[in-house]
């Protein structure tokens, strides 16, 4: 049986009621009607009026059929807030089917109903049933729209396209709907950039300007939330509209591109699809796209080890590459919370279909990490194990060589040993032309894979080199937006502060590609686009959270930091370019390696780095790596 919940019930006693009281109503006046015919005899206006057990027994009959009717029908499991042409079709259908059964049943009963009596009262009640429907609905979202209109959020469409209007639609049908996610929004008007759409309404909302008018009509109208409803539209397009959105203090929603939504037959829905802007949205470039082909055919049924898996790259790493179907990941992290936390994860999603170990060790000691490789036999390593914090290697740069260096010299010699196919490593922009502690030790990483791809036999050995990744441990955005929901300033260093950014997702798959193309001691480099300003970076960000720079939240300018520099580079002057199959990655030429006097020098800086003597590591590292020329910024 249907369950009814108490609106429903309220239309299906409405319906009883005035197929009722049509018929009592329509009898009394027919029989007026015929009492003042100036022809009683004329049969077209006489008509003999029920007596009342008669009109309740016709009443009833026709009640009853006209019920069946419209419960066969569905009119009463579709919600009436939904209720289109269709719907309102549907339910005079099976009021004439009500009526032709009713009238069946009277003729078969003998009571010989009066045709025009009955056309009339079909008619009558029809419409009043309809009418009914029509009213109430309108009459209910009315006084819901009165009762919520202060909770609503005022909100902008950008795009009045077919997705602007669907999405209007979405919101028009959820208004009373407090479930549904378009529950809660008052669109008040559209921004668009074709002329020919301006001053136009669509469903009562009007198309009051252009994209470049956003802030503007955001204070105008009191706007509190956008929706930027435009799939189709170019990466520059979409992120001059995003500036413009930023600009404001209003929560902000995107709908994906095209090829990102999920539309099919049963949901359409736009709404629910649209995410918060992020911080990447602002970086002014395509996201980067990637052979994933030729990433499979490198990781399907390879041993793979990451080193630093815990990590936010290793991490990312380690997802990758479980999509690939290896034959075995290893996970090596010194760090127990966070590799047990990918473990957990993996386990989650794959269960016993992916062969995964998780081990705690340091890739600074030898012998615990030569049982790994013997036990384990790699077949491609991926080296993402560094200390990256610039400031904090500053103060303990010996720790920073131990880690780094030695802990990438350590884990080469084994690859290299026990024949590993490839061994990817990755490296920063901080490490062209260093400034810093960190950046050093990571040129003399790319030192050392250079020296090994030199002398390797069987493995090939490759770096990938890369900007700041947004959403990294170490990155600013983790630092802004702790400030931010703190209550508290956010810091950056200097008001001119440059620096290229991109995706984890996009930072892994370049190394999965390079390490899918390398041929041995390349330096692959992604082309990262426009630098970013910091200071923008942090601007926008405060924008997402829908407060004014220097308004509601300060941005405290502290000075550069120790080893910190206003502008990364992502080459050495000495490499070179040359392009690869993909656009967006190149190739720096390898540089030959001084073998005997690199690792002479190597032999040095481990001395005075296990003796903790920092003013020596430094001077030591220096001698090691021509280019790194150490800066301690006045604050």
């Amino acid at each position: 049986m249907m369950k009814l919940n108490y609106r429903k019930l309220i239309l299906l006693l409405a319906d009883i009621f005035i197929i009722t009281i049509s018929g009592i109503v329509l009898n009394y006046i027919l029989s007026i009607v015929s009492a003042i015919s100036v022809d009683s005899s004329n049969e077209l206006f006489y008509y003999s009026p029920l007596n009342p057990k008669g009109l309740l027994v016709f009443s009833l009959i026709v009640v009853l059929t006209c019920e069946l009717m419209m419960l066969l029908f569905g009119s009463y499991s579709r919600m009436w807030r939904y209720f289109n042409i269709k719907d309102y079709l549907m339910c005079a259908a099976a009021m004439t089917l009500g009526f032709a059964l009713g009238y069946g049943i009277l003729v078969l009963m003998r009571a010989n109903p009066r045709k025009i009596f009955f056309a009339l009262f079909f008619i009558t009640a029809t419409a009043g049933v309809l009418l009914f429907r029509l009213l109430f609905k309108s009459m209910f979202i009315k006084l819901t729209a009165i009762g919520s209109a202060e909770r609503r959020e005022r909100t902008l469409i950008v795009g009045a396209g077919n997705a602007g209007r669907m999405i209007l639609t979405e919101i028009h049908n959820a208004e009373t709907d407090q479930k549904n996610p378009s529950f809660g929004l008052l669109p008040v008007c559209m921004v668009d950039d074709d002329p020919t759409k301006l001053h136009k309404r669509f469903m009562g909302v009007e198309v009051v300007g252009v994209c470049a008018e956003i802030p503007k009509i955001c204070i105008d109208q009191n706007i509190d939330n956008i929706i930027v409803a435009i799939p189709s539209c170019e990466e520059e397009e979409k992120r001059k509209i995003l500036d413009y959105c930023s600009a404001t203090k209003c929560k902000i929603k995107v709908v994906p591109y095209l090829s990102e939504l999920l539309l099919n037959d049963s949901d359409n829905k736009l709404l629910s699809q649209a995410k918060e802007i992020r911080i990447e949205d602002l970086l002014g470039r395509k996201p980067i796209e990637f052979n994933k082909a030729k990433i499979a055919r490198f990781i399907c049924g390879k041993v793979c080890m990451v080193t630093g898996g815990g990590g936010s790259i290793g991490s990312e790493l380690v997802r990758q590459i479980a999509k690939y179907e290896p034959k075995q990941i290893i996970i090596v992290d010194i760090y127990e919370n966070n590799a047990y936390d990918i473990q957990q994860e993996l386990l989650l999603e794959y269960g016993n279909s992916l062969n995964l170990e998780t081990i705690i060790a340091s890739v600074r000691d030898y012998g615990k990490m030569e049982s790994l490789f013997k036990k384990y036999r790699p077949q491609v390593v991926f080296h993402a194990a560094a200390h990256k914090h610039v400031p904090l290697m500053e103060t303990v740069p010996e720790e920073a060589v131990k880690n780094n260096i030695f802990g990438t010299f350590n884990v080469a010699t084994l690859a290299e040993f026990y024949k590993a196919d490839r061994f990817v490593m990755i490296s920063t922009d901080k490490a062209v032309n260093p400034t810093n502690v960190m950046g050093a030790t990571k040129r003399a990483c790319e030192m050392i894979i250079q020296y090994k791809a030199q002398t390797a036999e069987h493995t090939e050995f490759v770096t990938t080199r890369f900007g700041n990744v947004l959403g990294s441990n170490g990155s600013v955005i983790p630092l802004f937006r702790r400030q931010i929901e703190n209550g508290s300033p956010v810091t950056v260093t200097h008001p001119d502060i440059i620096r290229y950014f991109m995706t984890i997702p996009e930072a892994v798959s370049l190394v999965l590609e390079a390490g899918a193309m390398a041929n041995g001691g390349e330096i692959f480099v992604l082309d990262m686009g426009a630098p970013v300003k910091i200071t923008t970076l942090a601007e926008n960000l405060i924008r997402m959270y829908g407060k004014v720079p220097y308004k509601d939240v300060p941005i405290v300018f502290t000075g550069l930091r120790p080893g910190e520099k206003l502008f990364e580079e992502l080459l050495m002057d000495e490499e070179g370019l040359k392009s690869t199959e993909n656009k967006k990655i190149f190739i720096g030429n390898q540089i030959k390696i001084d073998a005997p006097e690199m690792l002479r020098k190597l032999h040095g800086l481990r001395v005075s780095a296990d003796s903790n003597d920092s003013e020596k590591t430094v001077e030591l590292l220096s001698d090691l790596v021509p280019t790194f020329h150490h800066q301690v910024p006045e604050t």
